[in-house]
């Protein structure tokens, strides 16, 4: 019974840290630009299936096709960025919510006329091999992701704490008038934030399309995931994203393991509503959200 337990609290946390990867550029963006960003699952997607491009049908090393993908993804958001949300940057929460409502629709649209419906798989580094530890069996390959997401969040968090933008960052999301006047260039720290969150989806998209699929309709299913985990977390909180990732990935686990399969998605929404019952704001919530 216990062995049984500990496979499952493993399987949660290795969701877990899938699911906190995938939510990481969604509360960034949130956080620094206060935007919901909707499109936020298609960028994941088209992380995906740009990776399976790479690996599949030119053939590049795994880990040239995932610096391509952080590139190219960071080329979309920039450029997104600078077309289309600056038009409505500073108009209120509303424009944003209908215009990354209208770019994920367009975006799902374009890879089904592109790719098609099939879901298809991203050239893992490693093997599937199983490996025991002791009761507990994980496959090689989700090792290796859960380590990959692991780097990529530390990096992340250290950009965006000890580095030159990311002061930049934080100092145009405390107050933008006071950036301006300092000379920051808060435009581009925009696009830079935008670029930012685009690439940790699109990056999350080829990590996990190794595991499981890159499918052109898959979006809609990560966006609502990611949302779930920031509730949980704190809208716009680092250490909200990947305590509510880790939260939803046991909790999805044990549900599955113990009870239903069928009705494992229910448990994020269960928790949704009880944290915005007794803490609406999060586990984790940042300063200004709490103000």
């Amino acid at each position: 019974m216990f062995d049984l337990l500990l496979q499952f609290l493993v399987n949660g946390l290795v969701n877990g840290t899938f699911y906190a990867l995938s939510a990481l550029g969604l509360t960034l963006v949130f956080g620094l630009m206060r935007l919901v960003n909707f499109a936020h699952g298609e960028f994941y997607m088209m992380g995906g299936l740009l990776g399976w491009a790479l690996t599949t049908a030119l053939d590049l090393n795994f880990f040239a096709g995932l610096a391509l993908v952080i590139l190219a993804m960071g080329a979309v958001g920039w450029i997104v960025d600078r077309v289309l949300i600056e038009r409505v940057r500073g108009q209120g929460e509303e424009p944003g919510i209908l215009l990354t409502i209208g770019l994920s629709i367009f975006l799902t649209n374009t890879a089904l006329l592109l790719v098609g419906t099939a879901p298809q798989k991203v050239v893992a580094p490693v093997a599937g091999t199983p490996v025991f530890l002791g009761p507990v069996v994980i496959t090689q390959v989700r090792i290796f992701a859960v380590a990959a997401c692991a780097v990529v969040i530390v990096a992340a968090h250290v950009l965006i704490r000890h580095t030159r933008l990311g002061k930049a960052m934080r100092a145009t999301f405390q107050d933008p008038m006071a950036a301006r006047l300092a000379g920051i260039p808060t435009a581009r720290v925009y696009a830079a934030t935008f670029a930012m969150g685009t690439a940790l989806a699109g990056t999350a998209g080829m990590l996990l399309g190794s595991i499981y699929v890159a499918q052109a309709s898959i979006g809609g299913l990560v966006s609502l995931k990611a949302f779930v985990v920031v509730i949980l977390g704190g809208m716009g909180s680092f250490a909200g994203a990947i305590a509510g990732g880790l939260i939803l990935g046991v909790a999805e686990a044990l549900w599955g393991g113990y009870l239903s399969t069928g009705s494992v998605d229910l448990v994020g929404f269960a928790l949704v509503i009880l944290i915005l019952f007794f803490r609406p704001y999060g586990l984790f919530p940042t300063r200004a959200e709490r103000a």
